[in-house]
């Protein structure tokens, strides 16, 4: 027998230790990897979370060249007519004015499935529009469902990792999902919505689009308020029964895509009116769940109609309007900005990054990306820079530049507090879950527990089937004793 070297035998101990400290990628133990390092309870997460910036880093870089997220997407080309002047809301120029019109590229996609995959595959769907303003594009990205399973941004590479298939196989594991969704109670409103009818649309055309996350509005004065965005079908809202689907998918891959490219080709335009929820800065305090959650729906603000998307041009090549368009939260124009949403202020990083390494340094000068306006910085050469650029100035400022920036109030909060890795406070992870699930009708529960059952079935490991049913139990006695019941488990198994 060979004699194992010293070095051998140590990596050898360390690698058979009970448990192991987690640490970064130069092997420095981490100190928290759940939860965003912020200034106080909400306040904006840290550009020095190191290790969150490593793990978005890393994850964005995961794929070659297909996008790790939404990679099966749809485009298609319109106008957005604003409906209501909200300006003592916003300085946002797109709402200032009744009957503005403004120029949109709308990406319809899957999240987690392939490029290759069946537009049946249950799945939350993209809802991306790049408003090409005035002011510059604004780029609002959401999902049809109007909620997310996680709501800091430093789990979502984990929360991808378990949903895409297994490294191993390289095929989906219901065994791999649920064991992580067993241990993130916050995201059982999300899979509620998933596993309904809602988590298989018919089409794109006949399903909502939500933003999702929380943004901030400024008006002129510097005032501030909350907001939440919601696309609202005008073709109503239609989705696929499990048995429908295996119909369907026999006789048709791209069911979606063909409907929606199809309609638009017959003049049969697809519109969604733009409502908003708006909360006061002064009245955050007034809920009894953090208004920053992603996790959770404002049931009792209300929505405020201010415009119309119109769909009525389907892109003239799909590579460089579809493949290549490129969506980052962090596009905003003026008035409006960013909330401190974690999982938001993750994806204000993590999303422009993502876009840089797929499409390059430049891919803002894409046709799908390239703002009206024009464009003035000293973002210099790069790999397909095709900008002519003359003159000597590259920098600011210079007496020989007539480039200026203006400062205009953006927030007149103060905010402090201590570093932090906290979850928020009050986290109620299953009382939404109850009321989304006693608001679907008898046909609509029993779709949804049919579709429960037969997703944890495939479950090997009765604790974490045990463990997710728990989940539903607490949202609603009812909703996990039925699921409870078609696995076959005692109550007392989730109950305890």
């Amino acid at each position: 027998m060979k004699k194992i070297s010293i070095i051998s035998a140590l990596v050898l101990s360390i690698c058979t230790t009970a448990q192991t400290k987690m640490t970064s990628s130069a092997g420095i133990p981490l100190n928290g990897d759940k939860e965003s390092m912020t200034l106080g309870d909400n306040g904006p997460v840290l550009l020095e979370d190191v290790h969150l910036i490593e793990k978005l880093q890393h994850f964005s870089r995961e794929r070659i060249p297909e996008r790790v997220m939404h990679p099966r997407g749809t485009g298609a080309q319109g106008y957005f007519i604003t409906t209501k002047n909200i300006s003592s809301l916003t300085k946002a120029k797109i709402f200032n004015q009744v009957n503005k019109k403004t120029p949109v590229l709308v990406r319809f996609s899957s999240v987690i499935h392939s490029k290759g995959s069946p537009e049946t595959a249950r799945d939350p769907r993209g809802f991306a529009v790049k408003f090409y303003t005035e002011e510059g594009n604004w780029d609002l990205v959401g999902n049809h469902i109007p909620t997310f399973f996680i709501r800091d941004a430093i789990k979502f590479p984990d929360f991808t990792h378990a949903n895409k298939p297994s490294p191993v196989t390289d095929l989906q594991d219901e065994n791999r999902i649920f064991d992580y969704f067993s241990q993130t109670p916050e995201a059982l409103q999300t899979l509620t919505w998933l596993q309904s009818d809602n988590g298989t649309p018919k089409s794109f055309r006949e399903m909502d689009g939500f933003g999702v996350n929380t943004f901030k509005f400024i008006n002129d004065k510097g005032n501030i308020s909350w907001v939440k965005f919601h696309f609202k079908s005008l073709q109503g809202i239609k989705n696929l029964t499990a048995e429908e689907v295996v119909q369907v998918q026999g006789k048709d891959f791209s069911h979606m895509t063909r409907d929606l490219y199809e309609n638009i080709a017959a003049k049969n335009y697809p519109k969604w009116d733009l409502y908003i929820q708006v909360i006061d800065n002064k009245d955050i305090g007034k809920y009894n769940f953090n208004i920053f959650d992603d996790t959770k729906q404002w049931f009792d603000v209300e929505e405020i109609k201010v415009g119309t998307l119109v769909l009525d041009q389907i892109p003239p090549n799909f590579f460089q309007y579809t493949e290549s368009a490129a969506y980052a939260p962090s596009r905003v124009v003026p008035g409006i900005g960013f909330s401190p949403d974690k999982m938001l202020q993750g994806r204000l990083f993590s999303y422009a990054d993502a876009q840089m390494y797929r499409l390059g340094k430049n891919h803002q000068l894409l046709p799908a990306n390239r703002p009206l306006v024009k464009v003035n910085n000293y973002h210099i050469d790069g790999a397909m820079n095709f900008e002519e650029r003359t003159g000597d100035i590259n920098y600011y400022p210079s007496t020989q530049s007539d480039v200026y920036t203006e400062f205009s109030p953006e927030d007149k909060r103060v905010l402090q507090g201590y570093l932090m890795r906290k979850e928020i406070q009050n986290p109620d992870n299953f009382s939404q879950a109850g009321i989304l699930y006693r608001g679907y009708s008898p046909s609509e529960k029993n779709n949804l527990v049919k579709n429960w059952v037969s997703a944890l079935s495939k479950v090997k490991d009765s604790k974490v089937k045990a463990k997710m049913v728990s989940y539903l139990y607490q949202a609603d006695p009812d909703y996990g004793t039925r699921v409870g019941s078609g696995l076959g488990l005692q109550k007392n198994d989730y109950t305890k």
